[in-house]
């Protein structure tokens, strides 16, 4: 069994697929299981590498999403979410999921000056941008890069709607622009909170903050008249499922509109990674929580498709759906959407005198 590493969420550091090299596998549901790497590698440093992307606005075409365009200041993620979906992605670089997913971090310090070419584009139409899709947009590293500062500066100079998806407090150092911009309906935060519990956060998430101070984090942006979501992402059967009324309960109260849950998903090298996290720190309990997870996700460990992907099937994902619908009910959560609005985009002037500038 593979030890936990201090303040890191995943416990292997498993090879990735080699997207850049030649003789890689074909992208399944997920990888064959491979031989865990444990060096006895002291504590593990946190490097950055600056990426310099062609195009900052990525978009996407899937159904069951609700926007079709999001930004990623920073590939990879500190906060070492163990569940994290978008740990497969660095194996793009010929990176794995595991370890260097947290560790070795990428920052594209280029994507303001991207954005505002982009948004200046003839043609271009505007629709809410999504910053937090992948990767969260206020890690530790933002202190010092100011990524998503800039790229906020620049949707809120050109009246551009965004949503924020975060589990971070650090999001409050930017309410002198969210809240300017959630008054002209241009803004909303989505704060992601897993767990209540301090001891089950820190192994699940061990480098985000605290569940209180995200708490309250949605106080704080709800006094200054920021919409804010709060999303119980991914609930994991059997290890923080008996918390959804607590935390509903608790967002309630700290001002938040509305909620979601997903159930937890293990797409492509997270299924071992995850299965390895639970053998680290709940032995007792491993086999039962991959049972109901292969239940929600009929009989694998993932469920690729749309619509189930998000939902889960079955009656454990039936149940999950019920209580959660009767919480949000009871706490007066979800009674009313937020529509972003699109007609007050202007577009950017001197785009490439931006992007070429010294």
């Amino acid at each position: 069994m593979a030890k936990a590493r201090p303040v890191r969420g995943a416990t292997v550091n498993r090879a990735s697929r080699r997207f850049n090299l030649p003789g890689h596998e074909p992208d399944g549901d997920w990888l064959d299981m491979r031989d865990m790497v444990d060096d006895g590698a002291p504590p593990l440093r946190t490097t950055v590498t600056v990426e310099h992307p062609r195009t900052i606005i990525a978009r996407n075409a899937s159904p069951d999403i609700p926007f079709d365009r999001s930004i990623n200041p920073y590939r990879g993620c500190e906060h070492g979410c163990i569940y994290c979906f978008a740990r497969p992605t660095h194996a793009f670089h010929d990176l794995s999921p595991g370890l260097d997913f947290e560790s070795r971090l990428f920052a594209k310090p280029m994507a303001a000056a991207l954005l505002r070419s982009e948004l200046a584009r003839p043609g271009y139409v505007c629709r809410p941008i999504s910053l937090g899709t992948n990767t969260d947009p206020f890690q530790p590293i933002e202190t010092q890069w100011r990524i998503t500062r800039q790229c906020l500066e620049v949707l809120s100079d050109c009246r551009h709607p965004l949503t924020v998806t975060t589990k971070s407090d650090r999001v409050v150092r930017d309410i002198d622009l969210l809240a300017p911009m959630a008054a002209r309906g241009l803004a909303a935060v989505t704060m992601s909170i897993t767990s209540l519990d301090p001891l089950i956060a820190r192994t699940l998430e061990p480098r985000a903050p605290h569940p209180e101070r995200r708490l309250t984090a949605v106080r704080r942006l709800a006094d200054a008249g920021v919409p804010v979501y709060v999303s119980i992402a991914p609930v994991i059967p059997a290890i923080t499922d008996h918390e959804i009324e607590h935390i509903l309960a608790r967002a309630a109260e700290a001002g938040a509109r509305a909620s979601f849950f997903l159930p937890v998903r293990l797409p492509h090298e997270v299924a071992p990674l995850f299965r390895a996290w639970l053998d680290a720190h709940f032995p007792n309990r491993a086999d039962k929580v991959m049972a109901i997870i292969r239940s929600i996700r009929g009989g694998r460990d993932n469920d690729p498709d749309f619509f189930s992907r998000m939902r889960g099937q079955g009656p454990w994902a039936d149940l999950l759906q019920t209580r959660f619908r009767i919480a949000c009910r009871k706490h007066g959560l979800n009674r009313e959407t937020t529509a972003l609005r699109c007609d007050l985009f202007s577009a950017p002037a001197g785009a490439q005198g931006e992007l070429f500038r010294a």
